[in-house]
């Protein structure tokens, strides 16, 4: 998520942090130019488009068109040993609160059966950066703020640059070999994978290399996946660098461990139950921000929640990861992806709201 700690040249220095906060993206219709250094738009009804010159004084400048975007004036001239001067990218997903149109993300890492995403790159001979996918990773449904764990998958890399950390060794991810990089910024760790050459087209699944992130300890299947970008990290020049074309598609119906349904064994059946748990993330004044966990207390798989809220006072302004299917008292069901749980298996849905926190939730299968 471009204005947090990103990667670093090669010393490995830390990058400082940057807190701004995006503002909501506007449509874009025919192609669009955006100078403003944080400065977004959406595309296709589904993706964020964001200038992201977070780490440059200069001006810098990208064209963006209805499947990608082109850097069209850039500035930058970075010492290769510290941060890159910007991130300009395309998301699906949520970004410091800017979230792209229709967005199913945050989703818990358990739910998800897939991760779908394709890119065509333009690369440009000349200057230093890198191609990278940035794919974050929390263990709450986080929609600001920087994330726990980042993953970047560089698929270019020119100039002596190089990631966060250190290079830890080489593993093999859906069919091709990468170099594996790991550290820390100073707020979030970071793997790294890089392609031994440039590869400037590809579809593939996030997942794969969630799955290896996982087997680092660097996440688990209960944390989210709040955002899957892909752009630019230029250190010098870069004017032409494009993604001409992006497209990204989270499936749920990972359902957290088990195979998909029901079925054999066990004898008896067994009795599906739940129970609710809150617990208040942030407050300020007339406001707050919560979070529910949904676990199943029964015997047997649950196939769909619903949480009715008692005491206070809330009126939901955003929700995530459920629905509100009444207002008085508060009722919250499930959505599509989180539903299914096993036995002992758990979920979480997060909301900000005005008013006074619920003193109690209850949950009832559905």
């Amino acid at each position: 998520m471009g204005k947090t700690l990103r990667a670093v040249a090669a010393a490995g220095l830390l990058v400082g942090g940057l807190a701004a906060v995006l503002g909501p993206a506007s449509p874009a219709s025919a192609d669009t130019q955006i100078c403003e250094t944080y400065g977004s738009t959406t595309i296709g009804g589904k993706y964020v488009v964001m200038n992201n010159n977070w780490g440059n004084s200069a001006t810098q400048c990208i064209n963006v068109t209805g499947s990608g975007f082109s850097i069209s004036q850039i500035n930058a001239n970075k010492p290769t040993n510290g941060a890159p001067a910007s991130y300009p990218a395309i998301y699906v997903g949520c970004h410091y609160t800017n979230c792209s149109p229709g967005t199913n993300l945050p989703m818990q890492i358990s739910a998800i059966s897939s991760a779908q995403t394709s890119i065509s790159y333009n690369f440009v001979n000349g200057a230093t950066y890198d191609a990278a996918y940035d794919i974050w990773l929390d263990p709450t449904a986080k929609k600001d703020g920087v994330n726990a764990t980042e993953i970047m998958i560089w698929f270019n890399r020119q100039g002596s640059i190089q990631p966060v950390g250190s290079r830890v060794g080489t593993t093999s991810i859906a069919g091709r070999s990468w170099e594996v990089w790991q550290g820390n910024n100073g707020g979030n760790d970071v793997i790294s994978y890089v392609a031994p050459s440039p590869i400037s087209s590809w579809s593939f699944d996030v997942k794969a290399f969630i799955n290896d992130v996982i087997s680092r300890g660097k996440a688990t299947t209960a944390w989210y996946l709040t955002s899957i970008q892909a752009g630019f990290e230029p250190w010098i020049g870069g004017q032409g660098l494009a993604v001409t074309a992006f497209s990204a598609t989270v499936n749920g119906g990972g359902g957290g461990g088990g195979g998909g349904g029901g079925g054999g064994g066990g004898g008896g059946g067994g009795t599906a139950a739940c129970t609710a748990t809150y617990r208040t993330i942030n407050s300020w004044s007339g406001g707050f921000q919560g979070e529910v966990t949904v676990r199943n207390s029964g015997t047997a798989a649950l196939t769909g929640w619903s949480t009715t809220w008692s005491g206070g006072s809330a009126s939901i302004s955003s929700l995530w990861n459920g629905r509100v299917t009444a207002t008085s008292p508060v009722t919250v069901r499930n959505e599509t992806y989180n539903g299914n749980l096993a036995a002992s298996a758990s979920t979480t849905y997060g909301f900000t709201a005005s008013g006074t926190a619920p003193s109690s939730v209850s949950c009832a299968s559905a």
